[in-house]
């Protein structure tokens, strides 16, 4: 019954988000795929037949995950940015590459991003495979060659013992790739007290979960981009969010479509454990969900190119902290956490 009432009201909700969007010429929206979805459970993770899972492999991937010696110099890892800790983000405004580097947005949480249609903030990546190369040949992160990895690699014994057994072959940057994002595709946040509360445990929400969860499909508006099981469109929007750090311009989605509309617009990130996530937005320039809130509750800063449908939500305290409340009900039980011992 309350799985019902939930998918209904979603129903409503989000054919007026559709309808919005669609009638509004100023969207920066990109035309990626996925349709608004109702909020709910999360599905199986979809895994690709170019890289199919087995327990030898994401363990394969997990030592890669936690390697630094995928870095030039040795100190960075994926785990140094991405922290196990922190919602597999990073609790800094922005990560430290090789050298002490700073980037210029705060790294995305690696958490469910087998959900993600595409990766990076701006959507650069196709896949979990892709994505995992990046950051190991950017000078700002990594800053190593492929075939730079591969040599540090191909001169242990065990990782090439491990490589032979769940590839037939030996270390190449395609391998590494598959077993890193074989790894990622276990991180997913389940579970919940939200998933406990739409599968019908009706003592799994507070009534302030409950009543942010009303505003959240409601008043506040939040569903229009964070929707579907993932709690995020998977689309690109331009919502305001000021410029800061070492950046003087982001133009976000726009540097891979070229397309003015999404000048300035980003990823939708998945809001499942946001509450472990934070800073947060690209810029990491907001350090608590209250902060979000309040964001939001202006309707973003009068930047060029914002969203149509960024507009002041008239919220009180109350409802604020009803929404954040409902955010941090959002968090799930994490798998994959402890260290593995590197080779």
């Amino acid at each position: 019954m309350i799985v019902q009432m939930v998918r209904n009201s979603n129903a409503i909700v989000l054919a007026l988000a559709g309808l919005l969007l669609f009638v509004s010429p100023q969207s920066s929206l990109s035309e990626e795929p996925g349709q608004p979805q109702p909020l709910g459970q999360l599905p199986k993770v979809r895994i690709p037949s170019h890289n199919l899972q087995f327990d030898d492999k994401v363990a394969l991937g997990k030592l890669l995950f936690f390697d630094s010696r995928l870095s030039k110099d040795g100190s960075v890892s994926c785990a140094s940015c991405h922290v196990p800790a922190a919602g597999f983000s990073d609790p800094r405004q922005f990560s430290l590459g090789v050298g002490g580097k700073q980037g210029g947005r705060n790294a995305p949480s690696a958490l469910n991003a087998a959900y993600n249609h595409l990766q990076f903030w701006d959507g650069r990546a196709g896949s979990l495979e892709e994505q995992a190369l990046g950051p190991i040949q950017n000078p700002i992160e990594m800053a190593e060659t492929l075939e730079g990895v591969v040599k540090k690699l191909s001169r242990n014994k065990v990782y090439q013992v491990r490589f032979r057994a769940v590839f037939g072959g030996d270390i190449s940057p395609d391998n590494i790739a598959k077993a890193i994002a074989a790894f990622e595709r276990t991180l997913i946040s389940t579970n919940s007290p939200f998933d406990r509360f739409i599968g019908g445990d009706k003592s799994a929400l507070s009534e302030a979960a409950q009543r942010g969860f009303d505003l959240f499909q409601g008043k506040a508006r939040c569903v229009l981009c964070h929707n579907g099981p993932n709690f995020t469109d998977n689309k690109f929007h331009n919502i305001g969010v000021p410029q800061t750090g070492p950046l003087k311009e982001d133009v976000g989605r726009y540097a891979v479509t070229k397309r003015e509309s999404d000048r300035g617009a980003f990823k939708t990130p998945s809001l499942r454990s946001v509450a472990l996530t934070a800073p947060y937005m690209h810029t990491g320039g907001f350090k608590s969900l209250d902060e979000v809130m309040e964001f939001y509750n202006k309707g973003g800063e009068p930047v060029t190119g914002k969203d149509a449908f960024m507009t002041a939500l008239n919220l009180t305290d109350q409802e604020k902290k009803d929404l954040v409340e409902f955010m941090n009900n959002l968090t799930g039980e994490l798998k994959n956490m402890s260290l593995p011992k590197l080779p």
